[in-house]
């Protein structure tokens, strides 16, 4: 799979998981997968396969 542009070689991995791992909050995230936006409600049980692309946009306030 890829994350960001970056190779995991894994065949599944929890997006959960990940998320917490790398320490997104998930209120401040957008994911496309394999080209669709997913919806917030999708992520609790969402498992990313051996052949996803996926690309996580995290949003920072500022002024």
């Amino acid at each position: 799979m890829i994350i960001n542009g970056e190779k995991l070689d894994l065949k599944e991995l929890r997006l959960m998981d990940f998320l917490k791992e790398k320490g997104y909050k998930t209120e401040l995230i957008a994911l496309e997968l394999n080209g669709e936006i997913i919806p917030k409600d999708r992520f609790e049980n969402l498992i990313l396969k051996e052949n996803d692309k996926a690309e996580i946009v995290s949003f920072v306030g500022g002024g």
